[in-house]
């Protein structure tokens, strides 16, 4: 398990993750500068005032909220446009791992979308749920990475075992191998707790679950 992490995040420098990982955050960052553009064209058509002390008030209140908001979107920004280029990361693995193995299938491009969707609700759903464990001292932290390991490490490893078995079967191999799943998940967990590097984490965990998937399948 720990040198299937560590491979995987030997994988994330090499010059064909490197590639992906360019897109993905490119992508990503030209969204979020729309975004943040949008909102602020139209926070100041709609915001407007003839005292100036609370014009210029009202500005850095719009300029500190969108830079919160920014940051909250990045997280689930990043699984959404990464989860069009997960199979490619996938196969990546796969042929490291198993040269010789059967190819795994990629995602239609309506599966793609739909899982690309729900990793960033799952990323928005996590990064509200950090909000508010922020307030349970000492113990918030903890639940966060629990919950964290279960979900994120469940999702890519049905990820990566839907490359080679119906979705179904994919459930099942979950069930299977919960106790390994999980483990992996609490070190997925530990990667997305970490601010920038987190922006990785869809190319990382699938790294990790498709090597995971490999090694307790032979598949």
């Amino acid at each position: 398990m720990i040198q299937d992490a560590i491979d995987a995040f030997g994988d994330m420098v090499s010059p064909p993750f490197r590639r992906v990982l360019g897109k993905s955050i490119a992508l990503t960052l030209a969204i979020l500068v729309l975004v943040g553009v949008g909102v602020d064209r139209l926070a100041v058509a709609y915001v407007a005032s003839s005292n100036s002390w609370l014009a210029t008030a009202i500005s850095v209140l719009i300029g500190l909220g969108l830079v919160i908001g920014l940051v909250w979107l990045a997280a689930p920004t990043t699984s959404l446009v990464a989860g069009f280029f997960l199979d490619e990361i996938a196969g990546l693995v796969e042929r490291k791992v198993d040269p010789y193995g059967p190819p795994g299938r990629a995602a239609p491009i309506l599966d793609a979308l739909i899982a690309s969707l729900r990793f960033a609700a799952l990323s928005a759903v996590i990064a509200i749920a950090a909000l508010f464990l922020l307030f349970l001292p000492g113990f918030g932290f903890l639940i966060w990475i629990a919950a964290n390991a279960y979900v994120l490490g469940g999702e890519y490893f049905e990820l990566a075992a839907m490359r080679f078995h119906p979705a179904p079967e994919a459930r099942y191999l979950r069930q299977r191998f919960a106790a390994s799943v999980y483990f992996a998940g609490l070190i997925v967990a530990g990667f997305v707790s970490i601010p920038i590097l987190n922006l990785a984490t869809p190319l990382f965990a699938t790294a990790l679950m498709a090597r995971l998937h490999k090694r307790l399948t032979k598949s």
